[in-house]
């Protein structure tokens, strides 16, 4: 990893892409450090005294800002949920929505012109909710305008956020909106690591908690690289046909399935959509539902862990499907003269695929739900309260591996680039 980034350096392009990079997450760091107007710190930090752990995974998303309550609080949730609602309808209207995706860029500028939209209003609705319900108590002046202005303020906090990630998607190196997620939970870990030696000076954290800890976290580093690695290669046999003079086809090559097709996606997908009924309960403090909510919605609970563990396994199918069409990679491999060896071509081919591409998912998303969900289960009983956990790790090494192939893709591009000059 280091010998790619010391020789993507050497790269004038892709030294610009990553310092481009660098800066935008300096400036979404800046920004998760600059309070909501009006706020009490106080009486903020009164709220999160005594919090149960539910609220733990809102402060992954916006990497610490949504404790602080600043104006990066709601991170880029409304994103990420927008996209899954985009992403839902396309499936569910195939003649409209999903039409939009077969349309080439101009289909694909109007489905994120309509997530934009959407990040907006799930920004509004979002904000209205908190500003009403948890943070409600730390404003100084408790009034209407106070709340407007925390409203106005976290709607466009999310909305520049969703600007700076799709730039750095654009222009610089990576994700955007998964480097955003991966800084935050870095942006955590000194603290993090300062608060576990401390307690264990003051005697209320064991060292066999803490070596736990390191071997859970060695296990899913191990796990997660595995998973992202490892691939199916289906060979392909494409036929000898002569034009003019010239003989064409003949090679052999293979269709590379990967066990998680869908990288990092699936965590990300799951831990936003279970902070959704929290941002509904906020419209209603002081309802059993919110009760519930906050007492039995913690990341060490039997409820939360159920949900997770499901929300995974569907949204790496889900998403699985989005990416990879058997059908197609069928057609395709059929107008090329291309075949697998014992299946024929066209639908027999198509559901080979589909049928393999489905035993491999099940398994990478079950072992995916797994190691997220164990490290919290584990962590709860064995009381060690870190501000980062399963998700936290599994969300920052799928990203750096996500990374790491982009920038080598583009180092291999730009070789190939010179080598035809």
């Amino acid at each position: 990893m280091l010998s790619t980034l010391v020789n993507a350096w050497k790269i004038p392009d892709l030294k610009k892409r990553i310092l481009y990079t660098l800066m935008m997450l300096v400036v979404f760091r800046l920004g998760s450090a600059i309070p909501v107007p009006g706020i009490d710190k106080t009486q903020l930090a009164s709220l999160f005294a005594n919090d149960s752990g539910f609220l733990g995974f809102f402060n992954l998303i916006s990497g610490g800002a949504f404790k602080n309550f600043t104006i990066f609080a709601l991170g880029i949730s409304p994103y990420i949920t927008a996209s899954i609602i985009v992403n839902l309808l396309q499936i569910a209207f195939p003649d409209s929505v999903g039409a939009m995706a077969k349309e080439g860029e101009e289909g694909k500028k109007k489905l994120a012109q309509y997530t934009r939209y959407g990040t907006v209003v799930l920004a509004l609705i979002q904000a209205t909710g908190w500003s009403i319900g948890l943070f409600r108590p730390a404003y100084i002046n408790d009034t209407p305008l106070s709340i407007a202005i925390s409203v106005i303020v976290l709607t466009a906090g999310t909305a520049f956020l969703m600007y700076l990630g799709e730039k750095i998607t654009e222009n610089g190196i990576g994700n955007g909106i998964s480097l955003f997620i991966f800084a935050g939970i870095l942006a955590r870990v000194p603290e993090s690591v300062v608060t576990t030696v401390l307690r264990f000076l003051d005697g209320q954290l064991s060292i066999f908690s803490i070596i736990l800890f390191v071997v859970i976290a060695l296990l899913i580093i191990v796990g997660i690289i595995y998973i992202q690695e490892g691939t199916r290669k289906i060979p392909v046999q494409y036929a000898k046909r002569v034009v003019g003079r010239k003989m064409y086809g003949g090679q052999t090559s293979y269709i590379p399935m990967k066990v998680n097709q869908s990288g990092v996606i699936p965590i990300i997908f799951a831990v936003s959509l279970l902070m959704f009924p929290m941002t509904i309960a906020q419209f209603f403090p002081d309802s059993k539902f919110y009760e519930f909510l906050r007492l039995y919605f913690g990341q060490s609970s039997i409820i939360y862990n159920v949900l997770y563990a499901l929300l995974i396994i569907f949204f790496t199918y889900f998403y699985t499907s989005v990416i990879f069409n058997p059908i197609e990679v069928a057609d395709n491999m059929k107008r090329n003269g291309g075949f697998i060896p014992g299946i024929r071509p066209g639908k027999p081919t198509s559901e080979y695929l589909e049928r393999t591409m489905s035993r491999i998912t099940i398994a990478g998303a079950i072992f995916l739900a797994f190691i997220a969900v164990l490290p919290n289960i584990i962590l709860g009983f064995g009381s060690l309260n870190l501000a980062f956990g399963g998700t936290s790790l599994l969300i920052a090494v799928g990203v750096s591996l996500e990374t790491m192939k982009q920038i080598e893709a583009q180092m291999v591009m730009r070789h190939y680039q010179g080598f035809l000059k």
